[in-house]
């Protein structure tokens, strides 16, 4: 069994919310229980969820996400500077079907008075004997979803200035997150990948924005966030499609970033989403260095329809035509609950998904 990163067997982050931490949100929202009541709620679900992911054979773990609302909200409330905006973008399906969402909005100079998440890995690295793993939202989230206009003037002349001091606030957060101890963050990052659909493409042509040079920057932010992480500390990036209900924000495989995604992001691991034919082949892996792993998102979050072990071995195997079966492991293509709300499947189908998750990986590699 490794003590440390990467794992053959992984999770994304974010795990179903009980249904009574999910009325909590709704009540602290409307001010109806006190934060010292929400956080108990909080703290009892996270033991639990801490117990589950020991249950089922994992050899790290995360608090679900559950003092987050959202993925990425947590760093919108927390960072002085930020405001909410719609999207620019939507969700959709195979069926036409739209949902809006909201953005990060960028009022004034960005200013971390706080930690971010330090305090979720505090809570996480006393009541569990696993490695403990933080998720973040990508640099890139913060800047992409809300278009052209997310951005004041009068607190950045243009983007990459703007994207040049968010790296900061980064670095400060993965400081903080060392200094408690935590040796292992992933970074959550859906822009760059949505830059391979053509359609997402046009979008951000319309906004004037050409699309490889924010390929670049999203490279270079991210490279700068995590420069002067800790000795010792892994990094990982997991990249999807967008995940809400079904519903997704782009199409299309990795060609278009792949040479560059995996040799010039100083990324360690990186967790791709690999559950329908939207994400392409594995042919984008064979740029993958011998220095990087790759944990595969065979597994869906989006449906509670159980995997085949026998399916799951084949697609490995297909994989490692392109890179080899030691740089693999196995993963779920997102979180089964990006936002508070959930994906549509059931904690059963849930805790069925993370054991078939581990038992495919003690199959194929002899260890989770």
């Amino acid at each position: 069994m490794s003590a440390t990163p990467p794992f053959r067997a992984d999770h994304v982050g974010s795990l179903l919310r009980p249904e009574n931490l999910r009325e909590a949100f709704k009540l602290h929202a409307r001010k109806q229980i006190t934060d010292a009541e929400f956080s108990a709620i909080q703290d009892a679900a996270i033991l639990d969820v801490l117990k589950l992911q020991e249950d089922v054979g994992l050899k790290v773990a995360n608090d679900g996400e559950f003092r987050r609302g959202s993925y990425w909200g947590h760093w919108v409330a927390k960072v002085q500077g930020f405001g909410i905006r719609k999207a620019a973008f939507k969700f959709h399906d195979d069926h036409g079907h739209e949902s809006e969402f909201t953005a990060a909005d960028v009022l004034s100079p960005l200013q971390r008075t706080q930690g971010i998440s330090t305090d979720e890995y505090a809570f996480l690295a006393k009541h569990t004997i696993l490695p403990g793993k933080v998720t973040m939202p990508s640099p890139s989230t913060l800047h992409f979803y809300g278009g052209r206009e997310s951005i004041a003037a009068s607190a950045y002349p243009d983007y990459k200035t703007y994207l040049a001091d968010l790296a900061r606030i980064f670095r400060e957060e993965i400081a903080a997150l060392g200094a408690l101890g935590c040796r292992h963050i992933q970074i959550d990052e859906v822009p760059l990948v949505m830059l391979c659909d053509p359609k997402v493409r046009d979008a951000v042509k319309a906004q004037g924005y050409d699309w490889q040079e924010l390929m670049t920057e999203y490279i270079k932010v991210t490279n700068e966030a995590v420069k002067e992480r800790p000795a010792g500390m892994t990094t990982a990036m997991h990249l999807c499609r967008g995940n809400f209900k079904g519903k997704y924000l782009s199409e299309g495989g990795y060609d278009a970033i792949a040479e560059r995604m995996f040799n010039d992001l100083d990324i360690d691991v990186f967790l791709l989403e690999y559950d329908t034919d939207r994400a392409g082949d594995f042919a984008p892996l064979r740029h993958v260095p011998k220095t990087k792993s790759v944990s595969l998102g065979l597994i869906t979050t989006k449906s509670p329809v159980l995997e085949s072990v026998d399916v799951l071995r084949r697609r490995i195997d297909l994989a490692t035509k392109y890179i080899d079966l030691s740089q693999l492991g196995i993963c779920p293509q997102c979180g089964f609950a990006s936002t508070v709300g959930g994906n549509d499947v059931t904690l059963d189908d849930e805790i069925a998904k993370l054991r078939l998750l581990t038992s495919t990986a003690e199959k194929v590699w002899g260890s989770a």
